[in-house]
């Protein structure tokens, strides 16, 4: 009996080992592929308090919560099965189906500055008046959770990238735990971004101290730059990060000559820049890869709306 129960606590050991190691593979995994990730992450971060412009302040956070879910559900129930099917029986469909994510989000970002620039709007007008808002705030989640679907598509291809020559049950773990941490991230930071003003508001008018009271108007004026920033910076990530997909796709496929160009010029700038060079060469490795992106984009808003037409239609209806 002793002998029987030595065994079993010796297996037992054993088989917690394994899981310990799992786990450790699991979380270095994760690291990796968050790193990864983070550009996708910032544009969620900087797009998604957007989706609660124009609304009254209490819906704000339900709707966040609403949005929060529904991301969730894209990326547990719609995305990681996906995933883990494509690498287990078309690992070589990843690449090509994360650069097609990556042309989107050149396309989306191109659109963005091409707008700012004075271009032709596309999609409704969000400036126009909310006849309806129980139906508004309906189309304004499920749009939202729409745009949320192709970028937790894009965060979980990267981190497939990462993680394909990993076991199942690794790869598994680490888009579970990938898809959870940047889900609580994007939405914990956005519920926060978009109840700055109201807590600032409130301080100013009820802070104890003249200075919490400045710190609150001081929180409500830095409100409308802050969300500017968070735009320009949503923007250039997605430049960055679709421009980075498609030159290390092409170089995978054997277009060798994007990305050794630009990784030259990203050694050369931190052999000059001394200290920084670190900081400077990713700069100049990320501007290049936002350049490439810019131009594809708009080569591909170009095709889509004055040659094919698209968005013509909504464009005429909110003029």
């Amino acid at each position: 009996m002793p002998s029987g129960l030595a065994a079993l606590l010796d297996d037992i050991s054993i088989i917690a080992r394994a899981a310990s190691a799992s786990v450790d593979d699991i979380a270095a995994a994760a690291g990796r592929a968050g790193t990864k990730t983070a550009g996708v992450v910032i544009d969620d971060a900087a797009v998604t308090p957007s989706y609660v412009t124009g609304l009254e302040p209490a819906r704000e956070l339900p709707i966040i919560w609403k949005i929060a879910k529904g991301s969730l559900f894209n990326k547990m129930i719609i995305l990681l099965p996906a995933a883990l099917l494509l690498s287990q029986f078309l690992p070589w469909a990843i690449m090509p189906l994360l650069m097609l994510g990556g042309a989107f989000l050149c396309y989306e970002g191109a659109e963005k500055v091409i707008e700012k620039l004075g271009g032709a709007k596309h999609g409704k007008n969000l400036d126009s008046p909310i006849e309806n808002p129980e139906e508004f705030e309906k189309e304004r989640v499920a749009g939202a959770i729409r745009t949320d679907l192709i970028l937790s598509a894009e965060i979980m291809a990267i981190t497939l990238s990462e993680v394909a020559t990993e076991t199942l049950l690794t790869r598994a773990g680490v888009l579970a735990v990938v898809g959870i941490i940047i889900t609580v991230a994007v939405y914990g930071a956005v519920a926060l971004i978009v109840k700055m003003d109201d807590a600032g508001l409130h301080l100013s008018r009820e802070g104890r101290t003249e200075a919490g009271r400045n710190f609150g108007r001081g929180l409500v004026n830095a409100m409308p730059h802050l969300l500017t920033l968070l735009s320009v910076v949503g923007t250039v990530a997605m430049l960055w990060v679709g421009g980075g997909i498609i030159i290390h796709g092409l170089h995978e496929l054997g277009v060798l000559f994007p990305e050794e160009a630009i990784h030259s010029a990203q050694h050369w700038v931190e052999h000059v820049a001394g200290g920084l060079g670190g900081v400077l060469g990713w700069l100049t490795f990320a501007g290049a890869s936002a350049l490439v992106g810019l131009a594809l984009g708009a080569l591909i808003v170009f095709v889509l709306h004055k040659v094919l037409g698209f968005g013509h239609t909504e464009e005429a209806a909110a003029h």
